[in-house]
This record gives structure tokens, C-alpha cells and sequence, in this order.
């Protein structure tokens, strides 16, 4: 099982948390899912897995064996700047090590564990504003 974080730009909140359900499902397919969720004008970052989905803004791959241009190097520093602020959640997140590692508990507990570390989360990253 695997979850999926959507926070604000600044990492300010966690919007919301999917669940993927126990079958293996790739993070683009739950994007493609969630999107449906939120207002057509709304954009949000991805990473490289992300890559071609509509209004996922994501950082271009070197080409084999090439060189990327200087311009699309500094297209991608200013993008990974933005989404830092996703993985410093993400790294909240993982220092309860539900999300590092495998999940021992039963199956049934995991979404309750993980919604309720998610709420911690909120508290903490309330309390470092």
C-alpha cells in the first residue's frame, strides 16, 4: 500500500492523503484520479515520475547521452526549489517510520495510522509557522 501526499505550495498543509488501495498502482494513476478533485485551473508540481500528465508541472529529464541546455538546468533548480517544500513534508511524514518501511500491522489499521500521523504532521507543521 502506498499514500499519497497533496500539500500546499509552501508545505504549509497537507490538503489531502490518499490511500492506494492494496494492489500495485502507480503514483501517476492516483495523480490522474485526485485531479478530478480540484479545480481545472489548479496546477501542481510532480517530480520526473510525473512526467506528461496535464497540469502537472514537472522538471525536464537529460537526454541520453546529451547535455541539458543551461536554460532548462535553471528551469529545473527553480522547480525542485519550489517542491523542496513537499519533500520537508514528505521527510515529517517518514520520521514515524509508517511510511519508511513495511507496514507490520494489519491491513485494516493502515489508513487509521497513517490519516492519524498526517494529523500530527498538521499539528507540528502548525506550530513551526
Amino acid at each position: 500500500m502506498n499514500a499519497y501526499i497533496i500539500t500546499t505550495e509552501k508545505g504549509t498543509e497537507i490538503v489531502d492523503v490518499i490511500i492506494g488501495e492494496r494492489r500495485p498502482e502507480s503514483d501517476v494513476n492516483l495523480l490522474i484520479k485526485q485531479q478530478k478533485k480540484f479545480d481545472k485551473k489548479q496546477k501542481f508540481q510532480g517530480d520526473k515520475a510525473d512526467n506528461g500528465v496535464e497540469r502537472t508541472v514537472t522538471p525536464k529529464k537529460k537526454p541520453r547521452k546529451q547535455e541539458l541546455p543551461l536554460e532548462v538546468k535553471k528551469d529545473n533548480k527553480d522547480r525542485a526549489q519550489k517542491r523542496i517544500f513537499v519533500e520537508h513534508v514528505i521527510k515529517l511524514i517518514k520520521i514515524f517510520g509508517v511510511a519508511r518501511e513495511r507496514f507490520r500491522l494489519k491491513e485494516f489499521n493502515y489508513q487509521k495510522v497513517i490519516l492519524t500521523i498526517c494529523g500530527l504532521v498538521r499539528l507540528r507543521i502548525g506550530k513551526l509557522i
